[in-house]
């Protein structure tokens, strides 16, 4: 899967967060939010070994996400405006006051439900393109981890890879069902237009012989 965990916090207080994989990312998560605290909203990407950590700060509200470095940061980032608005259109001014987790039973399967929407279907990013919202993304400049976290404060990112064959065999499985359906279709396709030209055929030569047929009557 393209994006693997995801929380959403106010300054370093976590409400909500989901995870796909078998990962501490949650640890080294914590640590980021405490290493940036603060109000200024901000767009940033910290990079550790082939995943990264994007983080979103909007009036006090922090999302954040690990995804594969792969995924690029459009899709991450079109993901954390998503989740953004939802938390804010869900909960509202409780936001400022909810204790820690206070919104994890309802908001993580959502979380859920979006890092699949966004690691795997592919109208995602066509939609994210077509709206035109996100050209701040193209200024966000990827850091390594060490610019926020001291070395020796530094976790080691632990990650099942299983997670992600499982999330590549779904992606080859949609695609190799949408290859079968456009061969089918194209087979039907050619299959009917053979038909149309064997009933032109059979026409032109019935039409032909029953003119060679009504020829001699003609003459006589």
């Amino acid at each position: 899967m393209a994006i693997l965990y995801a929380l959403v916090a106010r300054g370093s207080v976590v409400l909500a967060e989901f995870s796909a994989t078998s990962t501490n990312a949650s640890s080294i998560a914590r640590q980021i939010l405490e290493k940036t605290s603060g109000n200024n909203d901000m767009h940033v990407s910290y990079s550790q070994d082939r995943y990264i950590f994007h983080v979103k700060r909007t009036d006090g509200l922090t999302v954040l996400c690990m995804a594969d470095e792969t995924a690029g940061r459009r899709i991450p980032f079109a993901f954390l405006e998503d989740i953004h608005q939802k938390f804010v259109r869900t909960y509202g001014r409780a936001v400022h006051s909810a204790q820690a987790y206070g919104m994890n039973d309802e908001f993580s399967r959502i979380l859920s439900q979006q890092i699949e929407y966004y690691s795997n279907d592919p109208n995602a990013d066509r939609i994210n393109r077509l709206k035109g919202e996100m050209s701040q993304v193209r200024n966000v400049m990827i850091e390594n981890i060490d610019k926020v976290l001291d070395r020796g404060d530094r976790l080691e990112l632990l990650v099942d890879k299983t997670t992600n064959l499982q999330g590549n065999t779904f992606r080859f499985r949609k695609q190799a069902r949408r290859f079968r359906s456009t061969v089918w279709w194209r087979n039907v396709k050619l299959t009917v237009a053979l038909i149309i030209l064997l009933l032109v055929i059979v026409y032109v030569v019935l039409a032909f012989v029953c003119h060679g047929l009504a020829l001699p009557s003609c003459l006589k």
